[in-house]
């Protein structure tokens, strides 16, 4: 089986599973006979997502959750590639700084959210600090390997045409390490999602993050449904385009 035949039947497996959960969905509201503040029917949620969509709320407060996401990532991933390749670079750089970067990820960052929220205040600063802080670590790891992966006979060639620093940078180390770097970038921006439904459910008066305590708050559970397929929504997204972006600049 080629490729692309795979790649349309992995698509259509999907497709045909969400087909199919959304009727089992319905069919364990009827037979549970649960309460819609507790389990809610499609048809609720549906319901809820054309209310929220034609006052709105739901475009305004994804907007500034999208906002938030790409600026987090923007940031997080910038820095973490600056850092990771000085690391990549100095073996005594990454000596004196990982054990305090390895620490770092044994402190949640829901835990700090709070401080975060605190010192910088419940506006968009403190949502896009979280957000570069979940993100860092992983891209920071992603490339250090993917710069440390780079051939060293290729240095030599490059030597060898008395190549300059920058030649050598954006002509062998960016692109032969791009694969590994859009690999962290995946998993980034999966996790700039989280970071800024943290910093939401903390503390702020927009968002997606605040829908859902509105929603739990007032026991609208439907709404709390829709706050959270709106986010997956974001998710898939951002991930798809990192994989758009893999497809344009590498060639399989």
């Amino acid at each position: 089986m080629n490729p692309k035949t795979l790649r349309s039947l992995s698509r259509g497996l999907s497709l045909a599973s969400l087909l199919l959960a959304i009727p089992l969905w319905a069919l364990i509201v009827r037979l549970s006979g649960l309460p819609k503040f507790i389990l809610p029917s499609p048809a609720d949620v549906w319901t809820r997502f054309l209310v929220a969509l034609q006052d709105g709320s739901l475009l305004r407060h994804t907007a500034f959750t999208l906002t938030e996401i790409l600026l987090g990532l923007f940031v997080g991933v910038c820095f973490s590639t600056v850092v990771g390749y000085a690391l990549a670079k100095s073996r005594a750089l990454e000596t004196v700084f990982a054990p305090y970067l390895i620490a770092s990820q044994a402190i949640p960052v829901v835990a700090i959210a709070p401080l975060l929220v605190i010192w910088l205040g419940n506006g968009i600063l403190s949502k896009v600090i979280i957000c570069s802080l979940i993100v860092f670590f992983p891209v920071l790891v992603n490339t250090i390997i993917g710069v440390r992966a780079v051939s060293q006979s290729l240095y030599d060639l490059m030597n060898s045409l008395r190549a300059s620093r920058w030649q050598i940078l954006f002509k062998l180390e960016l692109p032969a390490s791009l694969p590994v770097l859009l690999g962290g970038l995946r998993i980034g921006a999966t996790l700039s999602v989280i970071g800024a439904i943290i910093g939401e459910l903390v503390g702020a008066q927009r968002g997606l993050g605040f829908l859902l305590q509105l929603g739990n708050f007032q026991y609208d559970t439907s709404m709390v449904f829709v706050a959270v397929f709106m986010l997956i929504a974001l998710a898939l997204s951002l991930y798809g385009a990192v994989a758009l972006l893999e497809k344009i600049f590498i060639k399989t």
